[in-house]
């Protein structure tokens, strides 16, 4: 299981890895921090590069602010870094 801090900027054109700050990766989101909708696309967008299903993904804590921890089952935490290291822009 991986844990990862990210930073997400919503209201983006698109979703992408946009680059570190600290040990924090930033994750611009292309949807509105309305009604759960950023939360949503974080797990979506998260799931999707890590290669995981949405439901081995889950907001630990942070779900109303913009600094979040994200939990992935199944994937150890080396080979999540790597991952999101080689998807940033």
């Amino acid at each position: 299981m991986a844990r990862i801090t990210v930073k997400v900027h919503p209201r983006a054109k698109r979703s992408a890895v946009t680059g570190r700050v600290g040990d924090a990766w930033k994750v611009a989101l292309a949807a509105p921090p309305v009604d759960g909708k950023a939360n949503d696309e974080c797990v979506r967008f998260l799931a999707e590069t890590a290669g995981v299903s949405r439901s081995r993904v889950r907001i630990v804590s942070g779900a109303s602010a913009r600094l979040k921890v994200v939990e992935i089952e199944g994937m150890a935490q080396e080979v999540l870094k790597e991952t999101l290291d080689g998807a940033i822009l």
